[in-house]
């Protein structure tokens, strides 16, 4: 099996970590150095210059990764050197590799859209062209971060945890806490917001579950704030007691799917999601999940399908089984992504 320095977000909660336990579970000798304290729940906890860099495109490296990086790979060779985002790995870490030991294929791997200014930095472009293979769940990206530098871009998907995404069973405390008709589990967005609002002024109560949405907390009865990011099983349970999950992207990433899109389905969970090519393309509409085009319609279908349990356990059911049949976790995406860098010359 291959040998790989993992490089990301290693915290528990973030999908990062999931694709890291992933390769280790599958037999890969992996060792890890995180880009962010063990401490922080992904930049909670970031300094406020930190933040001021890292909007002016020069994240600080707060966790000394670009040292550890060049000890590590000084020591080892490793076969793979895989850094997801990477936005505070210098361009001359990543040239310095290739010094240390010229074998080392340098991975990148992103679900953010990479091309958006606000996602990558001056380091992260600057340092593109280094990479051996670029990976993105973006099909823009493709072209775009060729243009900006990168070598060669491949496709890869916005997958689940195999070990974690999983229909589960819910007990009376889980079922008081978590049961609801519409759900929603993500961050703040204005968009959504309004969309939220609509359909609580029409009699469709919404149980919201992440961060930022205290801006709606007084606004209308029919909108219930959680004022909580939930994750891992709570995640799990949520999605689970929910009769009809709502799945939106965000316009600022131009998203045409989102880490919900195959982890909604792998719970067993219902999805309604916004209606896009790339969710046409995972999931047939009507038949293993259900996509809206408008609040208008959006609106229609919830009011048809909370009336009808039995339809939705079936599309559930069978978004279930289309996650599993095409390949749609962590494992089926990382086998193929390592097949490609195999191929690489």
């Amino acid at each position: 099996m291959d040998r790989l320095l993992f490089i990301g977000q290693l915290n528990p909660v973030g999908r990062s970590y999931q694709r890291f336990q992933t390769l280790k579970r599958m037999g890969h000798e992996v060792d890890g150095i995180s880009t962010i304290s063990s401490a922080s729940r992904f930049e909670d906890l970031v300094p406020f210059p930190a933040k001021i860099m890292r909007r002016a495109g020069f994240p600080l490296d707060l966790t000394q990764s670009n040292p550890k990086i060049l000890d590590y790979v000084g020591k080892h060779k490793p076969p793979i050197v895989w850094i997801e985002k990477g936005t505070t790995i210098h361009p001359d870490t990543l040239k310095r590799i290739k010094i240390l030991s010229p074998h080392t294929t340098l991975v990148s791997v992103s679900e953010d859209d990479m091309y958006a200014r606000h996602n990558n930095s001056d380091y992260y472009r600057r340092g593109l062209c280094f990479y051996d293979i670029v990976f993105t769940t973006k099909t823009y990206n493709l072209s775009e971060l060729r243009q900006i530098g990168a070598q060669k871009t491949a496709l890869f998907l916005d997958a689940f945890d195999d070990t974690l995404h999983r229909p589960t069973m819910l007990s009376a405390t889980d079922k008081k806490r978590f049961q609801t008709g519409v759900g929603f589990i993500g961050t703040f967005e204005q968009e959504r917001a309004e969309m939220m609002l609509y359909l609580a002024k029409h009699n469709i109560p919404i149980v919201i579950w992440g961060n930022g949405w205290w801006r709606l907390r007084t606004k209308h009865p029919n909108l219930t704030i959680k004022h909580q990011a939930i994750y891992n099983e709570d995640y799990v349970k949520a999605i689970g007691a929910t009769d009809i999950n709502l799945c939106f992207l965000r316009k600022i990433n131009r998203d045409q799917t989102t880490s919900r899109t195959a982890e909604i389905p792998a719970c067993g969970g219902f999805m309604l999601a916004e209606r896009t090519n790339r969710h046409m393309e995972l999931f047939e509409d009507g038949t293993e999940a259900l996509f809206f085009n408008s609040k208008y319609h959006l609106l229609h279908l919830i009011r048809v399908y909370l009336k009808n349990p039995e339809r939705r356990r079936a599309i559930a059911q069978a978004g279930r089984a289309r996650c599993i049949k095409s390949g749609y976790s962590h494992r089926e995406q990382l086998t193929k992504m390592l097949a490609l860098i195999k191929t690489l010359p």
